[in-house]
């Protein structure tokens, strides 16, 4: 029997996919719990057709990733934090402080979850940031801590 998925089902398939399953599966568990519905010539036309729609959706979204990578690439970010005469920072720079100045100052949006630090910035000096954008592309953000006068 085939059905068309409309949900991700553990060891089957993915939402869209098009399957053969035994038709006591899919009509007592797959239809029932609305995860499928049956394999008719419209509803496959429907579901290649959204497959074709994703995997556009796909490519767009990793093109605006790279650009953004790109964009974050070419960036320079500096903070002015409050430091010692030895240049080291009376508290510390963040993702959220660096995802805060990205967006004032660069009109950059990114979430600070997608911006690793191994550790929070606690001295003055240059620092290269990676940074993850929604489609997996990194970036790297220079990022220059001074001290404020």
């Amino acid at each position: 029997m085939k059905i068309v998925l409309t949900a991700d089902v553990e060891n089957v398939g993915k939402a869209g996919d098009i399957v053969n399953v035994k038709s006591g599966y899919g009509r007592n568990y797959l239809i029932k719990q609305k995860l499928g519905v049956l394999g008719t010539k419209e509803n496959i036309r429907k579901a290649e057709a959204h497959k074709a729609r994703l995997a556009k959706e796909r490519v767009e979204a990793h093109q605006a990733a790279v650009e953004l990578a790109q964009q974050i690439d070419a960036s320079e970010l500096i903070i002015k934090e409050r430091a010692a005469d030895d240049g080291t920072l009376f508290g510390s720079v963040t993702n959220k402080n660096i995802a805060e100045a990205l967006e004032k100052d660069l009109g950059i949006s990114v979430d600070k979850r997608k911006i690793e630090l191994a550790e929070p910035i606690r001295n003055v000096g240059k620092f290269a940031v990676k940074i993850k954008t929604t489609a997996g592309v990194e970036g790297k953000l220079t990022v220059i801590v001074t001290r404020k006068k």
